[in-house]
């Protein structure tokens, strides 16, 4: 692209960005993290572009979601095997009533950074530097902890290659069959009502499986039915971490952020003159944008022929997060001035972040069903309007943690959450609360079709 280096945002303001005390330590380790082995290949991400396309014309559907901020601390198998177990699921469920299939694609391997609504924060006088991930500095409210720290891109690096091994080595390695689907069912769930009712779709899966191996069929002739791909995807704050790991494909010419599959822009940093903006204009990856209530009409327009100039379907997801009482209101001008102006875009919602509160006793948390309606709205004015709900993002884990009140499946009270709080910044869904929203998001595509 003409006028535009890896570097080039380097030329543009920038929000969000940490207070390093020796700007000289960064540019040595980002120098160092540029001899470093890509983390995926431009041709995984050419892959996920070409299936997000396909939801751009409402043949496929994407499932985006994982942690609000990985933690080195919490950093182990367990974890990241219950986090593909429920995507699995959820995957599941929403194919087998949508017709459709679903795109996978975690906010793991790299989700480390967080933006922050501000630069320091204050506690029994004291005040310091905010916490803005494992990437950047520890949690512990306390001078040492804050201190951004450069050696931690380092860490972030090798975390998100383990983690990424992992992956793959579930997605072909035999845990992705299909033959084995009752497997998937987490522990602390199966005696729940909705393992129960998961159960029942398994077993349907089972027979059906039964009936197309006797016609020849099976997980060994036929790699779909044993075999996935779990994409991976972050929020690109730390531009001098994704510099680094932005690289030439050797088969196109191109430059791919080689640290995940999927990058996205936070409504913090979305600016059109802002660094953020200018360094996903060059990247070939599929990237995502978060749209909030400040967003106009004419300015969403703007950002999208910046991102998306030669409009190729699959290269750019709108990410709505109005929250639940405002998305009614705020949401139709966007979708109504896109889609008279032809723009070939997918549209996800996020309806964790406009719905977040503080409780009396100091937890962040999300009502479930302030998470439920917004998604109801989000189907129902894609209904209206004719176009295509092309997908939902959320931060979820497979965990079973008490982060957001509500839900049939656990209803945990905000007296609750106290018991297992263990979010390194925002609250998740638990893996009851998101196979609850996954049955309820498969209740609105048959809404969809028989309406």
């Amino acid at each position: 692209m003409a006028n535009w280096n890896k570097n080039s945002w380097r030329n543009f303001p920038i929000k969000q960005q940490p207070s390093y005390k020796n700007p000289e330590e960064v540019e040595k380790i980002t120098k160092e993290l540029e001899s470093f082995p890509p983390l995926i290949f431009a041709e995984e991400a050419r892959s996920l572009q070409n299936k997000l396309a396909k939801a751009v014309k409402g043949d496929a559907f994407l499932l985006q979601g994982g942690d609000c901020a990985e933690s080195f601390n919490a950093f182990n198998a367990n974890t990241i095997k219950n986090l593909f177990k429920v995507m699995m699921q959820m995957a599941v469920i929403m194919t087998f009533s949508s017709g459709k299939p679903i795109v996978k694609v975690g906010r793991i391997a790299g989700q480390f950074a967080k933006p922050r609504s501000s630069d320091t924060e204050a506690k029994d006088g004291m005040e310091l530097p905010s916490y803005r991930g494992d990437i950047v500095n520890d949690s512990d409210f306390d001078p040492n902890a804050r201190e951004p720290k450069p050696e931690k891109l380092i860490k972030a690096y090798y975390q998100s290659a383990a983690t990424l091994n992992l992956l793959r080595a579930f997605a072909r390695g035999g845990m992705a069959d299909l033959t084995k689907v009752h497997n998937w069912n987490l522990d602390f769930v199966k005696d729940k009502a909705l393992g129960k009712r998961y159960e029942e779709i398994a077993q349907q899966i089972e027979q059906a499986l039964k009936f197309i191996s006797a016609c020849g069929i099976t997980p060994e002739n036929t790699p779909q039915l044993r075999e996935t791909v779990l994409y991976t995807s972050h929020e690109a704050l730390l531009l001098n971490y994704e510099e680094a790991l932005t690289r030439i494909d050797s088969l196109t010419g191109d430059w791919y952020d080689c640290s995940a599959h999927m990058l996205w822009i936070g409504d913090r940093t979305r600016d059109l003159d802002g660094a953020h903006i200018e360094f996903f204009r060059g990247i070939k990856n599929p990237v995502g944008v978060k749209v909030g209530p400040s967003m106009k009409p004419d300015e969403l327009i703007v950002l999208i022929d910046k991102l998306n100039p030669e409009n190729i379907p699959g290269r750019l997801t709108l990410i709505v997060r109005m929250g639940a009482d405002k998305i009614a209101d705020l949401f139709p001008p966007l979708l109504k001035k896109v889609t008279e102006e032809g723009r070939a875009v997918l549209w996800s919602i996020d309806p964790m972040h406009g719905n977040t509160f503080k409780t009396e006793n100091g937890f962040k948390t999300r009502e479930f069903n302030n998470i439920l309606s917004e998604v109801k709205q989000f189907f129902q004015i894609h209904h209206a309007e004719g176009t295509t709900p092309g997908g939902i993002h959320l931060e979820m884990t497979g965990e079973d943690v008490t982060e957001c009140t509500g839900s049939q499946s656990c209803n945990i009270t905000i007296d609750a959450l106290g018991n297992r709080y263990h979010t390194q910044c925002d609250p998740r869904l638990n893996a009851n609360q998101a196979l609850e929203m996954a049955f309820m998001v498969s209740e609105f595509f048959k809404e969809i079709k028989t309406n």
